[in-house]
């Protein structure tokens, strides 16, 4: 994985050394060697594009304050011709190089929006079968002088493995703004399949020279031999760059600021299609399969147990209400309990110890080989969580429990001064794993999932005690920037937590906080579709790493992270940005499409990894649970394993994107949440949905039974009636504004 340098740069950036490419570019800007081929304007800022000695050129400039040359076309072995051509539709400009190599096609496309953006697109059609070999990273920031060693800045966040190809940085002296470079990779797959390349952390690098370093095959003793065929025109880079005037700044600052940027990127992406997928129907097969499978549950003291992985490993907790809690959602969405629900709620009080005044993670007669006193720090909060809202929903039981176990999970944050370790002893707080890394950090964003724990408590008690340790953990986590994410549910969270806050408080140092918690979730998302390998067999977009520095997805924590933006986004109101509004709403929805192919159903033989992590049991394709991992990378899914704690998934999912429409002869699915609905007349629904401005929702209508269904109209607030996207006997699909009041009508 590339590693980039996020501490300010020094004023004098030769310390860490200059590559020739700087040099090159440094000296070509004071000759003033390069050739204007034209010149174009983007709101206040000047775009020159320029032949250089081996390369195009485009400069960005704000009049005395810097800019950035982005280097559009490499051409090492020199170029004959460089020529503007005539732009195609869309385009403000188009170049077009000729060399040995071959031949180089540069279009420009400028968006004049809030936040402008400028979008290189550079692809090459070879003159000969090509081998790729190294080619500098594309992007430097200049000071007033055009200097790339003149400028002062700092990097706030760079691509992790295959995350979005994205640098966020901001060019201080002179006070350029903030910028943001972002690879459509999506665009990019026909690239990496003809060179059998993958862009593992591609758009990174040390200031003053960043941007994408494009993916080439190693060099080893054996060389390449996947050529970019001659005569076929291949994208080798789609470069989308994002504006912001302002530089300045705390971490909310620049966490709002990131999530504009990224927000204003995001509708210029290649954004796949979604499908409708029947989680009802995938809901039902769960529970039979929790019921009736022996490799799903375990008895221990007379009661029943989920195992975390397919017939393997012991209780814990967080496994049992994970899918206890999910599972009440279901039974409340449907009217109708299920045994299953019983039978695991029957078996939680022997988590609880009696001496401690708190959950374990483990039932008292779990194995010799595991320590049944060591704590994953988030392992006491989350089940915690997960009772406060079987509390909330009226379960005394789960009332009693929760109500019990507060004082020590409040021991706990007080000992570590709301800053966890990864792991240490339930008995008497002593530290067996302190940090995840050499920076001395542990699980930075347990004080999220704290957090909201006690809001849970403050809602159940009205106790202001529980409020203020909220607070205090939240304030806690200032100054961890782009770092807080551990885990991206916990993450997720979190950031409910500070919208909740928000609003009980009314301080808005939390509805700002909340945006920082949902910088670090977004760093880690991968905004791209992968066609590389296996991952053509699934979908990706706007997946989550489920750790900061995880290789893949994990089921778990997409449907975690969907069930807290649902609180966040019901919670926010009209004053949320709409860039955030934007993000959280396209996450839940692509989760809803996304999350299917962790289901081994769903994915071909070969896709899945033939032997899992030892002690986590194997992968049956028959029981309808998802496997832990898929890859970004294309790497076969579950070689982590078959996780039964995943269940939930289709619990959570069915539960928030399903509606029962009483005393009617179909339910309705919408991929974005429904507010708020009433019922005007017995044969009309109205709802209010809450997604973000310019975007479509999907809205199907499903028969249930044998019932013919009927004719709909299906009408926005401003009285234009939507005609169906799709009609069949089973089920009628519409696309319908995102963010609109909707009537239904039959």
């Amino acid at each position: 994985m590339q590693k980039v340098r996020t501490k300010r740069a020094a004023t004098r950036p030769t310390d860490a050394g200059v590559t020739p490419g700087t040099v090159l570019l440094r000296e070509e800007l004071r000759s003033g060697a390069m050739r204007t081929l034209d010149t174009l304007k983007l709101g206040e800022r000047q775009i020159v594009l320029c032949a250089g000695h081996d390369a195009i050129w485009v400069i960005v400039r704000r009049k005395c304050r810097g800019g950035i040359a982005m280097r559009a076309a490499f051409v090492p072995v020199g170029y004959r011709e460089a020529r503007m051509v005539q732009p195609r539709a869309g385009e403000a400009a188009r170049i077009e190089v000729v060399s040995a190599m071959g031949t180089h096609r540069v279009a420009l496309c400028l968006h004049e929006e809030a936040i402008p953006i400028v979008r290189v697109a550079t692809s090459l059609e070879p003159a000969v079968p090509l081998l790729t070999s190294f080619v500098p990273r594309d992007l430097y920031p200049l000071d007033a002088d055009d200097d790339p060693l003149g400028a002062v800045g700092t990097v706030e966040a760079a691509q992790r493995g295959f995350n979005s190809g994205a640098i966020y940085f901001r060019l201080e002296e002179p006070a350029f703004g903030s910028v943001l470079y972002f690879q459509d990779l999506t665009r990019l797959n026909p690239y990496f399949s003809a060179t059998d390349t993958k862009p593992d952390g591609a758009v990174g690098g040390i200031w003053p020279e960043l941007g994408y370093l494009l993916p080439t095959p190693p060099q080893r003793g054996v060389p390449p031999v996947a050529p970019l065929p001659a005569g076929a025109e291949t994208l080798i880079s789609d470069a989308l760059i994002a504006f912001h005037d302002e530089v300045d700044g705390d971490e909310r600052d620049m966490a709002r600021r990131y999530l504009a940027l990224l927000g204003a990127v995001l509708p210029h992406l290649v954004m796949p299609e979604t499908d409708y997928r029947d989680w009802v129907g995938r809901a039902e097969r769960s529970l039979k399969d929790l019921a009736r499978s022996p490799k799903a549950t375990i008895r221990h003291y007379g009661h029943r147990y989920v195992h975390p992985y397919s017939a393997a490993e012991y209780p814990d907790s967080m496994v049992q209400l994970s899918v206890l809690a999910s599972i009440r959602d279901y039974e409340m969405w449907t009217g109708e309990k299920v045994p299953i629900g019983a039978d695991l709620a029957a078996g939680l009080g022997k988590f609880y110890d009696p001496k401690l005044k708190t959950l374990r993670r483990y039932l008292p007669n779990v194995g010799r080989d595991k320590d049944r006193n060591a704590v994953d720090s988030w392992y006491l909060y989350h089940p915690l969580s997960m009772l406060g809202r079987l509390a909330i929903d009226g379960d005394r039981q789960a009332m009693r429990l929760f109500e019990k176990s507060l004082d020590y999970g409040i021991r706990a944050a007080h000992h570590f001064k709301y800053k966890w370790p990864i792991q240490y002893d339930v008995r008497d707080f002593r530290v067996l794993t302190e940090a995840r890394d050499d920076q001395g950090l542990g699980q930075t964003d347990v004080g999220g999932i704290y957090a909201y724990v006690m809001l849970q408590a403050f809602e159940l008690t009205d106790d202001k005690r529980y409020l203020d340790e909220a607070r205090a953990a939240i304030d806690a986590a200032k100054g961890m920037r782009f770092e807080l994410n551990y885990q991206a549910n916990l993450t997720a969270w979190g950031a409910a937590a500070c919208m909740r806050l928000w609003r009980i408080t009314d301080d808005e140092k939390y509805l700002r906080q909340s945006y920082v918690y949902l910088a670090s979730f977004f760093h880690n998302a991968a905004i791209w579709e992968s066609g590389i390998g296996h991952a053509r067999h699934y979908r990706n977009f706007l997946g989550v790493t489920a750790l900061h520095d995880a290789p893949y997805m994990a089921l778990y924590e997409c449907f975690d992270s969907f069930a807290a933006f649902e609180r966040y986004l019901k919670d926010s109101g009209p004053d949320l940005d709409a860039p955030v509004r934007l993000l959280l709403s396209q996450y839940c929805r692509y989760a809803l499409d996304r999350a299917w192919f962790y289901y081994p159903d769903a994915l071909p033989d070969d896709a899945i990894a033939p032997e899992q992590r030892e002690n986590n049991g194997h992968v049956d394709r028959k029981l309808s649970f998802p496997v832990e991992d898929l890859y970004v990378d294309g790497q076969q899914a579950g070689q982590v394993g078959q996780e039964i704690y995943g269940a939930g998934a289709a619990f959570v999912f069915a539960s928030r994107a399903f509606h029962n429409v009483r005393d009617a002869p179909f339910r309705m699915f919408c991929d974005h949440f429904v507010l708020a609905s009433q019922r005007p007349s017995g044969r009309a629904l109205s709802f209010q949905l809450g997604g973000a401005e310019g975007c479509e929702a999907s809205l199907s209508l499903i028969r249930i039974g044998r019932a013919k269904l009927p004719e709909f109209t299906v009408t926005t607030a401003g009285g234009d009636r939507i005609r169906p996207r799709h009609s069949a006997a089973d089920r009628v699909e519409y696309r319908i504004p995102a963010d609109s009041r909707i009537t239904l009508a039959w």
